[in-house]
């Protein structure tokens, strides 16, 4: 049995690039929340939503719904 390196390379670089871009997102949602400008707390609202159906994506593909 041997392990295909390059999916799990794949499989690595995949999951770490999604984490960052949850956590920039959400960091980002953090800052535009505080601010006075009207325009913050909408965009800062949609930005959790990203973060969140990102999330719910992640686990709809790690637990199949649908088999």
């Amino acid at each position: 049995m041997t392990i295909d390196w390059l999916a799990f390379v794949t499989v690595v670089l995949a999951s770490l690039v999604a984490a960052c871009g949850v956590v920039t997102l959400f960091s980002l949602a953090l800052r535009l929340g505080d601010g006075s400008a009207p325009w913050r707390r909408p965009a800062s609202v949609a930005l959790y939503v990203v973060c969140g159906a990102i999330v719910l994506f992640g686990i709809s593909v790690i637990v199949p719904i649908f088999p």
